[in-house]
């Protein structure tokens, strides 16, 4: 080759033409990228995982969007002359000794101790602020991500401005530290240290949870492990009846928390709720990955998990299909597993219900602040480190979401009032996190929340496409009113892609966890539900929550009732789980191994 045919040839082509060359340069790529790895995971122990780059672009685009509208300006100028004008005027009205309430109750200024000077200044002046800020922040359009995310990082600072965060600030915790002599703050030192150590030491049990032992407080619900594999466990409850319904349960909950949510304390234990009725009900307990797992991907989830459970509960209950139920991600899993089962002419289940679970994430609510790729990337940096996602990261992040109710409020009263919250089941449980591999969580964050490619139709698994439109089976869904985790409208939307005949939707009040978890009986609960009997028929959210009639009250009964009508009139006799596996190994006791790790 001559000297110009070699300087006009393309790069591709060099490489091809000189295998060393090729391998320089890959060799140099994997170099940067590692690199580039390296800097985001530094940064992201900076920024607690946030991806900077997104939030300053949004503000950018906010401020360009603002920039070009001169309106908009005016508007929002003749609004702060107002708001500067209010809080002037108050402050006058009160230096003069007049007692004059803040208002905005709702933002923390509800104790009668903001009425008097100068702390009803500083309430007003505040929230004079916090309402122009959000006026200004305020979306120009609806879905618009970026504006979502300076709605977002612009609520966290008005948030942590409050003045009802600072000791100075706020008189109900001046009145508290005088009446006690400063003993609260000498308390709330003690507890900062405390949780202090506890971070450093790299976790541990939260103070308070030690009440809730899982085996002996919640998940107490006798049974046994009946199969076992690196992922999950399987329990199978014993029965409360002399005779039992013929088709099992099988809940599939989902891997970012404890199974045990589903078998807290006895008023609030779903699983007990079902057994005591008639149900033989088995449980999927996961594995709480370490490095180890890193690999382990939805792929494997789907076989390990449901898949190997589901042929365990097969096994045990020949020729009795299966009712599966599936708890937030663990739905989205039973619902990809339904979809390739029902492909595969498989039909193990006799029907699939969904727990505040999405299966399209074109709209994840709130969440929609944390899936960028830049955030992803992120994220993929810190776990290519130490091969899992910690719980804490996950709990931080769904913190910020409701930052002055889950960060701001409980650090004023253990570290300034000094007081430790009374936890009951479901906050122990809470603090009781699991960790997330490193190849699921990517895939999942990428190809369902990002790419959508489950609702798309183009997700597939281990090589076999998932087509959501092949699950007939009689479904019931829930969704909960107040969930920012996966929000009731987005949860809605399996109905539009599965064909069902037999299709019941519910909306409960509550949110995510609490929602779900409401105990048979809840003075405070409401649900409406809509059933559809054919496969074609479909509302609208808003037709559907006007068509839906009202019943107060938990939403379990109804569940149950709709369970037990799909379960047929035969009877059985009770299935007492195994002592011993078919080796002959002795079968430890329910709640297992798994769910202590």
């Amino acid at each position: 080759m001559t000297a110009r045919s070699k300087k006009n040839e393309t790069p591709e082509a060099a490489a091809a033409a000189d295998p060393a060359d090729s391998s320089a340069t890959g060799s140099t790529t994997g170099a940067k990228a590692e690199i580039v790895r390296d800097l985001r995971a530094q940064l992201a122990a900076l920024t607690g995982g946030m991806a900077p780059d997104d939030y300053l672009s949004a503000w950018w685009d906010w401020y360009l969007n603002l920039a070009t509208q001169p309106p908009r300006q005016t508007e929002l100028a003749h609004s702060a002359y107002e708001k500067l004008l209010d809080s002037w005027q108050f402050l006058t009205r009160a230096a003069a000794g007049s007692p004059v309430p803040p208002g905005h109750e709702n933002l923390g200024f509800g104790d009668a101790a903001w009425n008097v000077w100068p702390f009803n200044v500083y309430a007003r002046t505040y929230a004079n602020w916090a309402s122009w800020w959000q006026q200004a922040l305020s979306p120009p359009a609806a879905n618009d991500p970026n504006h979502a995310r300076v709605n977002f990082a612009g609520r966290m600072l008005l948030e942590a401005a409050s003045p009802a965060n600072f000791l100075h600030t706020n008189p109900e915790l001046l009145k508290r530290t005088v009446a006690e002599s400063g003993h609260n703050l000498i308390r709330g030192l003690k507890n900062w240290l405390e949780d202090a150590q506890r971070a450093v030491a790299g976790g541990g049990r939260a103070p308070g949870t030690e009440h809730f032992q899982v085996g002996r407080d919640v998940a107490i619900t006798p049974g046994k492990v009946v199969f076992r594999n690196r992922l999950i466990e399987v329990l199978q409850y014993a029965p409360q009846t002399p005779t039992v319904y013929a088709e099992p349960v099988l809940i599939t909950p989902a891997w970012i928390m404890k199974y045990y949510i589903l078998d807290l304390s006895p008023r609030n234990s779903l699983v007990r709720y079902l057994v005591e009725r008639g149900h033989t009900v088995f449980m999927i307990s996961w594995k709480n990955p370490d490095a180890a797992d890193r690999e382990l991907g939805l792929g494997d989830y789907v076989k390990l998990g449901f898949l190997d459970a589901l042929a365990e509960v097969r096994r045990l209950i020949p020729q009795r299909r299966v009712h599966a139920v599936g708890y937030c991600i663990g739905g989205t899993l039973l619902a990809i597993a339904a979809a390739l089962l029902a492909a595969g002419g498989d039909d193990s289940l006799a029907s699939l219900t969904l727990l505040a679970a999405q299966v399209d994430f074109s709209e994840p609510g709130e969440l929609s602040v944390f899936i960028t790729p830049s955030q992803i990337a992120m994220l993929e940096a810190m776990m290519s480190k130490t091969g899992v996602l910690e719980s804490e990261r996950m709990g931080a992040a769904f913190a910020m979401l409701r930052s002055r109710d889950l960060m701001w409020t409980p650090a004023v009263n253990q570290y300034m009032r000094g007081e430790r919250p009374q936890l009951n089941d479901l906050m122990a449980w809470n603090a009781d996190g699991t960790r997330m591999p490193w190849r699921m969580h990517s895939e999942y964050l990428e190809r369902l929340y990002l790419k959508n490619e489950l609702a798309q139709g183009s997700f597939t698994v281990n090589g076999a496409a998932v087509d959501l439109t092949n699950v007939r089976v009689p479904m019931f869904v829930v969704g909960t009113e107040t969930d920012h985790v996966a929000p009731w409208r987005s949860a809605y939307k399996a109905r539009a892609l599965t064909r069902s005949a037999d299709y019941t939707f519910l909306l409960t009040s509550g949110g995510h966890n609490a929602g779900i978890v409401s105990g048979p009986v809840h003075p405070k609960r409401r649900h409406r539900l809509l059933t559809w009997k054919s496969s074609g028929a479909g509302l609208t959210p808003d037709e559907w929550l006007k068509s839906a009639p009202l019943h107060e009250g938990s939403w379990w009964p109804a569940w149950e009732q709709w369970l037990a009508e799909h379960s047929g009139a035969a009877q059985e006799p009770a299935r007492v789980p195994a002592s011993r596996a078919s080796d002959g190994a002795e079968l430890a006791d329910a709640p297992g191994t798994y769910v202590r790790s």
